[in-house]
């Protein structure tokens, strides 16, 4: 299959190239820089220069595609327009690729985040079936959909693409992660002297590899069904204490509470302080036994012990 990639050289996108090209696949990959045409090239695949604001380009290489995985985002709208420009130009790139593939039933897997602020009032783990990230609308008391962006995914099944979304968690952890949630945790209990973690630290946190992500893309693309969102979770949830205990022990920091009255922890965490207290556990269940996704690539836990979070010096 020839696969058309955007992303490709953020944290996931050079596994995802990797995975496709050791099954077998041929991938072109959407490059802006000479930078990123390197690192692509570096990785096996064929270079598209140009950038996912060229909606026409964009068409062009999907329609000459067998099939799209997007994981890239207009993460340059976010100074001046914040989530919801990102959201609304991330809307039309797919909008764009539902022009291309429409009729087709070529596949096009593009990536969500799991968990919000709502979807710890469900009560119970979130799992695949449960609509596109909920958020409480505190002006009405509801619960409302945001996500327009896995919506207009999913939607896309009806014009004949074999959408799907892989949602993935707040912490996606690896060897190269240098920019991620557990690198900003590191650098606050650093700059603190100790690793917080908001109140009892018993709110979980689901996490993945990149690489077993890398696989659940493959699996999607390959033999997914329309219209599905899959989660791209290897721990069910993992206790906010137990990340900061595991991150204190190779620190040499002791783990400690935060209150969550509202003022200490801001004080700690700073714009970090609402995304800490969310409880999101969730399920993999039904991707596993749809796709045959088995994560094999250490936990969390295991991958801060095995170190390379915190290189000597």
């Amino acid at each position: 299959m020839h696969v058309f990639v955007t992303g490709g050289t953020g944290h996931s996108g050079p596994y995802i190239i990797s995975e496709l090209i050791g099954a077998g696949h041929e991938v072109t990959a959407l490059a802006r820089s000479d930078k990123a045409e390197e690192a692509v090239s570096r990785l096996g695949a064929k270079v598209r220069r140009g950038d996912i604001s060229d909606l026409e380009g964009l068409k062009a290489a999907a329609a000459e595609a067998d099939g799209v995985i997007h994981v890239a985002h207009r993460q340059d709208l976010l100074p001046s327009g914040g989530l919801d420009a990102v959201a609304a130009a991330e809307v039309q790139i797919m909008l764009a690729y539902g022009e291309a593939l429409a009729g087709t039933g070529k596949p096009l897997v593009a990536s969500a985040s799991i968990g919000s602020p709502g979807w710890e009032g469900l009560g119970r783990p979130a799992t695949e079936e449960d609509p596109a990230l909920a958020a409480n609308d505190k002006h009405k008391g509801t619960l409302r959909i945001r996500n327009v962006v896995e919506t207009t995914v999913v939607g896309l099944a009806e014009r004949g693409v074999r959408s799907s979304v892989v949602r993935i968690p707040p912490v996606m952890h690896s060897t190269t992660d240098n920019a991620g949630f557990v690198p900003l945790l590191i650098g606050l209990a650093k700059e603190k002297g100790v690793i917080g973690y908001p109140g009892d630290g018993a709110n979980l946190w689901p996490a993945v590899h990149a690489q077993d992500l890398a696989s659940l893309f493959r699996l999607a693309l390959e033999k997914g069904p329309a219209g599905k969102s899959w989660h791209g979770i290897e721990d069910g949830g993992v206790q906010f204490r137990e990340i900061a205990e595991g991150i204190g022990r190779r620190l040499g920091l002791p783990a400690v509470s935060i209150p969550s009255d509202g003022l200490m922890l801001p004080g700690y965490f700073g714009f970090l302080a609402n995304l800490v207290t969310l409880d999101l556990p969730a399920s993999n269940a039904f991707t596993r036994q749809a796709l045959g996704w088995e994560p094999t690539q250490p936990g969390l836990l295991k991958d801060l012990d095995n170190g390379h979070y915190f290189p000597a010096g």
